[in-house]
């Protein structure tokens, strides 16, 4: 019963709530969970995004995609903070229709197979390669090349996925036959 349960308010969000958005089949929401894109936000197959965590800017995320509790993934110019004689409070933001300033057209990609770890922050723009993880905690501002490891503040290189190219290849051999 409680399986249905959840199957139900997965598909309530993906069809009704977030139906301006492409998601595909299989995406998983934790509570208080909350996703907001100004014009693109793609979800691959068998997503999962746990509670308390956000997407609030525009995204592309591959399949197979395990971001963790707490994370958020966000715009980089939200706000015009630059717009003179205006607090930064009062200024334009990018949720306005009439905002023209930094952030627009920004598109942050997540590969395929990827899991963004607790708590992590992924700014606006960056770009997350097949494969990698992100450790929790780590700040990610700059792109992060396919089955690495990143963690940190910024986030740098601590690792590979795998320990060998031989395990690389098998598990990436096994994942197109699926």
């Amino acid at each position: 019963m409680i399986n249905l349960l959840k199957y139900l308010r997965d598909l309530a969000l993906r069809c009704i709530v977030l139906r301006r958005y492409q998601i595909a089949r299989g995406f998983h929401a934790g509570v208080r969970v909350r996703i907001w894109a100004r014009d693109v936000l793609i979800i691959g197959e068998n997503f999962y995004i746990g509670r308390d965590s956000q997407i609030e800017t525009d995204c592309i995320i591959g399949d197979n995609v395990i971001v963790a509790n707490k994370v958020g993934i966000v715009g980089r110019y939200d706000h015009h903070y630059q717009q003179i004689g205006t607090p930064i409070r009062l200024a334009s933001s990018i949720r306005q229709p009439s905002y023209n300033w930094k952030g627009k057209g920004i598109i942050t990609r997540i590969g395929d197979d990827v899991w963004i770890g607790y708590g992590a922050i992924v700014l606006g723009g960056v770009a997350i390669g097949s494969g990698a993880i992100v450790a929790a905690g780590a700040v990610v501002t700059k792109d992060v090349e396919p089955y690495t490891i990143v963690g940190g503040n910024p986030a740098r290189k601590i690792g590979d996925r795998f320990s060998n190219p031989e395990d690389r290849f098998k598990h990436c051999t096994l994942l197109k036959s699926l």
